[in-house]
């Protein structure tokens, strides 16, 4: 048997984690004095309510190893002989390291355990690692070996592409969830900057003007990238603004031959606390490992309404 745990920066929604029965670790957030575990004690949406109002940023700290411990002792318990772990990238937060402590302390204690315990550094962040635990826990249920899932983790996890548009970069860069280029991207643009994941942390790719364009970006590139054969599930996140996010979801599926399954899924406190008010995000597996940065995107830009004009120059004569 083969069990599955991450933890709660994976934001899947608690029917997902339900039916495929998907432990989690909570991260825990301390608002201005207070703890909270994340999805337990504070809710994604409380949060949000009260987020623009509070005088401390507020912080998050990674499960400890006794939670991760914790879990894979219960599973184990429970007659589970393989324990898959998923976490957040290990360039964003110390989950990945609390797991493997936790896996280590595990084996200490029982030497002679012919238990198997792997750890996923998912090189992701948000649902991210949430799309490799959905992926994978429909690959279990489908009869794939503990092998083949760590194979297919290992293979993909940096195939699994992120865009992310917020309304305000200064929780990304408080977090330093941003590279230090990409910090000071963000405070020269003026437009709504597009981010990707990049050697695990996040990194500002593209620049659109208003929202229209954003899910524009967001619907041309996936079919520029899609893997159509391992992606048959999109994951799109929001923090606060769920039509914003159904907007890209009907998109999707009127511009692109996409026709898998297509989540809509509130990014939660942990999560939030970084990315802030009005994000909005999605996640696919790309084929092969496209060019994508921002000076790219720019010319690639550029190119596009060069293109655009000589087809109204070519129309008009």
């Amino acid at each position: 048997m083969i069990k599955i745990m991450a933890d709660s920066t994976c934001d899947l929604s608690q029917e997902i984690i339900k039916k495929y029965d998907i432990s989690i670790a909570p991260v825990t957030i301390n608002i201005e004095g207070k703890t909270y575990r994340d999805k337990i004690d504070i809710k994604a949406d409380e949060f949000y309510n009260i987020i623009e109002d509070l005088d401390e940023e507020p912080g998050t700290s990674m499960p400890s190893p006794t939670e991760y411990i914790n879990i894979m002792k219960d599973a184990i318990e429970k007659g589970h002989t393989e324990v898959l772990c998923i976490c957040m990238s290990s360039g964003t937060s110390g989950a990945y390291q609390s797991a493997i402590i936790a896996k280590d302390c595990y084996f200490e204690e029982n030497p002679n355990s012919t238990v198997k315990i792997h750890i996923v550094d998912s090189k992701s962040m948000s649902h991210g690692s949430g799309w490799l635990i959905l992926k994978s826990a429909r690959l279990r249920d489908l009869g794939a070996t503990f092998e083949e899932l760590i194979e297919f983790n290992e293979t993909y996890k940096t195939s699994v592409k992120h865009f992310l548009s917020v309304d305000d970069l200064d929780h990304l860069i408080k977090s330093g969830r941003l590279t230090n280029v990409s910090a000071f991207l963000g405070k020269v643009l003026k437009l709504k900057p597009i981010m990707t994941m990049k050697k695990g942390k996040g990194a500002i790719v593209a620049k659109e003007r208003g929202r229209k364009k954003v899910l524009k970006h967001y619907v041309d590139e996936f079919m520029k990238r899609n893997d159509s054969n391992i992606t048959d599930f999109i994951i799109i996140g929001y923090t606060s603004d769920l039509k914003y996010a159904e907007n890209l979801r009907i998109k999707i599926q009127r511009e692109s031959d996409f026709t898998g399954d297509i989540f809509i899924m509130q990014m939660g406190v942990a999560v939030g606390t970084h990315v802030g008010l009005g994000a909005i995000s999605m996640f696919f597996v790309e084929k092969g490992h496209g060019k994508d940065n921002f000076l790219i995107n720019e010319v690639h830009g550029l190119l596009e309404k060069k293109n655009e004009l000589l087809e109204k120059i070519k129309n008009h004569t």
